[in-house]
């Protein structure tokens, strides 16, 4: 396995990310900010935080298939989010990466922004790191 997950002893142990991942892969993927949108590229989900949560994280398993690397292989992820409110936006989120990652978690950090494009209120990039030779 390429990464090694581990919750020291001496920091609390999240429920949705692991606090140190090492990766000992040899081939890394960088995945972009991964919006709520068609692949037209037009937003789905307008007002609506839950939606639009479900098609970025779905967006990025699209991304994450492409490269030949599974949502496993992720060690970390940024989660970039419109006037964030912990309260209100970790449960949506913890719904959205559970049905891309399952029991998996990588680290992350969630970063609370001012705006983004009109309408949009989520984006969530990646890096992955994978020991396979794919060949497309």
């Amino acid at each position: 396995m390429a990464l090694e997950l581990i919750n020291p002893d001496d920091l609390p142990v999240p429920e949705m990310y692991t606090q140190v991942v090492v990766a000992t892969g040899s081939r890394l993927v960088f995945i972009s900010g991964q919006q709520p949108e068609d692949i037209h590229g037009k937003l789905v989900g307008h007002g609506d935080f839950a939606a639009q949560a479900r098609l970025a994280f779905a967006n990025l398993g699209r991304a994450l298939r492409a490269a030949g690397a599974r949502p496993g292989h992720v060690c970390k992820i940024t989660i970039y989010i419109v006037d964030y409110s912990r309260d209100e936006h970790v449960p949506i989120i913890e719904e959205a990466q559970i049905s891309l990652f399952g029991d998996h978690k990588p680290a992350n950090v969630v970063v609370g922004v001012a705006i983004m494009s009109p309408g949009y209120l989520i984006e969530v990039d990646a890096i992955a790191v994978i020991d396979e030779v794919v060949t497309r």
